[in-house]
This record gives C-alpha cells, sequence and structure tokens, in this order.
C-alpha cells in the first residue's frame, strides 16, 4: 500500500532475500572479482565454497589456501566432478566470451551464476540463453547493484510510495577510473558500456522496467587512445513522463574535489539521491550515503547505509540464486532472462552510437 512518508525507517528493506539453507559452492575462475568480492560475500553471508578451478592453476592453489576451499582442480570436467559430489552451485567468472563452453560442460538441470556480462554481445547472450534453456539450468547474471543494500532499501522507498510515480533520473559519475587494473580490456573494441555502465542500465532497469528507446555515444578520450571507450551518454527513452539520463566520463583526472558518482531519482511526492561512494578514487572508495525528501517533511532526510555495492551486494545475487533453486516460482531478479533484457539495452546503445545522431542542416536556404 502507497504511503506518504516512511513511519519506521527500521522497516525498510535492506536484506536481499536468502535461502532457508544455504547451498555449496564450486568456482569456475579465481582472478580478482572473485578474490575481491565473490568469496568475501560469501563468507560474509556463510556460503561454503567447497572447490575452484583456474586456467593459471597456481592462482587457484594460492586463492584456495588463502580462502580455505578444500579442492583445486586441475580441469573444468574435474570441477564439475565436484560439483556433481557438493549438489553444489556452480560460480563462473570467465572472460564473458568463454561462457558459452563452460555452460555446455556442466550437467543438466545444475544451478549457476555467472560473471557479467552475459557475453559480449546479443548474440552472444542469445547462446548463453539459449544454452541454459536447453540444459534446464537455473542461472542467474551477477549484475549486483541492483543487489546492494541501499539499492534494496530504494526500490522499498519507491515502491512504498514515498516518493511517488517516478518521472526523473539521472545517473552521473564523473571520476578516474585506473583501467591498468583490468588489462583484458584493451583489445576490446567494447568496453566503457559492456563492463562499466551497464551496472547502470540494469540498475534503473530493476527500479523502472524496460525502455522502449535510446539515445547513445560512447567514445574515445585522447588521453587514453588505448581503449575503446571510457566516456558514454545514454538517454533511456520511457515516454514523455519519465526521463532518464546516464552521464559517465573516466577521463576526469582533475584531483578528487569534483568526482561525482551520484544516483538522483524524482519522483510527484519527492526524490532520493544516492552516493555510490565505491566509485570515488575507485578502488580506494568513501563512505555510500542514502538521502530522500518528500513535499510533506520539506527537508531532506538521510537514510543507514547498511552495507556497499562491493561486497555485499554479491550475497544477494547468489542467495536469490540458491533460493530459486529451493523454489522454482520465486521471482529471481537476477535471472538470465531478465539479464537478456540488460543486453538487449546495452545492444542498441552500442547500435544508436554507431549510426549517429541527426545532421544539422546548417543552410539558409
Amino acid at each position: 500500500m502507497a504511503v506518504d512518508n516512511v513511519s519506521s525507517i527500521d522497516e525498510l528493506t535492506y536484506c536481499p532475500e536468502m535461502p532457508e539453507k544455504p547451498r555449496n559452492i564450486v568456482s569456475i575462475g579465481t582472478g580478482g572479482i572473485v578474490q575481491g568480492s565473490h568469496y568475501p560475500a560469501y563468507k560474509l553471508a556463510g556460503f561454503p565454497v567447497k572447490a575452484c578451478y583456474d586456467l593459471n592453476h597456481d592462482t587457484a592453489v594460492k586463492v584456495a589456501e588463502e580462502w580455505g576451499v578444500p579442492h583445486v582442480a586441475e580441469t573444468v570436467a574435474e570441477l564439475v566432478e565436484y560439483g556433481k559430489q557438493y549438489d553444489a552451485v556452480f560460480d563462473i567468472a570467465v572472460p564473458a566470451n568463454a561462457i558459452p563452453e563452460i555452460l555446455v560442460q556442466l550437467p543438466d538441470n545444475a544451478g549457476v551464476l555467472i560473471q557479467k556480462p552475459m557475453g559480449e554481445s546479443i548474440e552472444q547472450a542469445r547462446k548463453i540463453l539459449s544454452i541454459c534453456h536447453e540444459k534446464n539450468l537455473t542461472a542467474g547474471i551477477n549484475f549486483q547493484l541492483r543487489q546492494a543494500p541501499y539499492m534494496i532499501a530504494v526500490r522499498d522507498l519507491i515502491k512504498r510510495g514515498v516518493i511517488g510515480e517516478v518521472v526523473d533520473i539521472d545517473h552521473r559519475l564523473v571520476g578516474e577510473q585506473p583501467w591498468n587494473l583490468w588489462p583484458f580490456l584493451f583489445p576490446k573494441d567494447r568496453v566503457e558500456i559492456n563492463y562499466h555502465s551497464i551496472h547502470y542500465i540494469d540498475n534503473i532497469r530493476s527500479l523502472v522496467g524496460d525502455p522502449k528507446a535510446v539515445y547513445c555515444k560512447t567514445m574515445q578520450h585522447p588521453k587514453m587512445r588505448e581503449l575503446a571507450q571510457t566516456r558514454t551518454s545514454i538517454i533511456m527513452d520511457y515516454g514523455d513522463d519519465l526521463r532518464v539520463n546516464l552521464h559517465i566520463n573516466f577521463n576526469h583526472n582533475y584531483a578528487k574535489k569534483y568526482q561525482e558518482s551520484i544516483l538522483k531519482i524524482e519522483g510527484l511526492k519527492g526524490a532520493i539521491r544516492v552516493k555510490l561512494g565505491l566509485m570515488y578514487d575507485y578502488p580506494e572508495g568513501e563512505p555510500d550515503r542514502v538521502e530522500y525528501i518528500t513535499f510533506d517533511e520539506g527537508e531532506w532526510k538521510e537514510l543507514p547505509v547498511r552495507g556497499s555495492w562491493f561486497n555485499e551486494a554479491f550475497i544477494g545475487t547468489m542467495g536469490g540464486l540458491m533460493k530459486k533453486i529451493d523454489d522454482p516460482n520465486y521471482e529471481y531478479m537476477n535471472s538470465v532472462e531478465d539479464a537478456f533484457h540488460t543486453m538487449c539495452v546495452v545492444e542498441a546503445c552500442y547500435k544508436s552510437s554507431a549510426e549517429g545522431g541527426t545532421p544539422v542542416d546548417y543552410s539558409e536556404k
């Protein structure tokens, strides 16, 4: 039921849906995202990791020792056997173009969480979706921002009707990204949207659903010719009442003072403002902050922040998958079917950028 204000902040939902009983996990890929976010989140949640595999066996051994993973597999096939032995969920964190060849090796009817993106093109996304359906996999894509505790609370505020009908969304990021942390991105044709703005597109979809069209320009910076794109502007078209803009500039290297990473949501009754602290001076970060205002109360109020994007958001993507395995009727928000729609929006962005804008006619006659 819609309400005009939040009677008790403590009543807001911050926690992701969780299974009644955690399931075992086996990992394919033990790179930086697994070491820095997957495993810390799983430890927080009490999700036991039983085995791991990586193309770089030495890395897998080191990570297993650090995190107490009892088995290190020599091959994907061996890892799959461990998965069967432990009735485990498969956690895949490999280059996006390698996902299909991994999926076909998994047992039919398995549960699997796939690190984003869902392939590097809409063709790969369709292939991944098709394999999941053919093998009857209970599968999700690890779009985590929508599962950050503060974003769960924001959706709850909107659902309660606190700010009324949403009519305007701005996501603005101005900062400097240490691209050297991800050397695999340098040879790719698609970089900024596929590997970063995709989070914001997906999160906006979790707030207001699917856009009907997009307008986009994604581009290089003269200081960063080695990467295909580092800056992006996107308009997501939701019709005449809801305006949605994304402004992404990862080349603002003019000291820290004016960095921004802000999501602003305006409704007919009020507004919400979220500071995504992770993206300030990344990877150092700053504290997250969530504020809201309503016309009835007339002043901005700060909400408690209970956990962040990294690492707590990674609990929800895996926890929701485990719950979906237990209850096929549960609506898992990170399902491959929902994630495919995010990939469709991403594809439309690249298409729009390639086709260009409407030329300006400067003729005087």
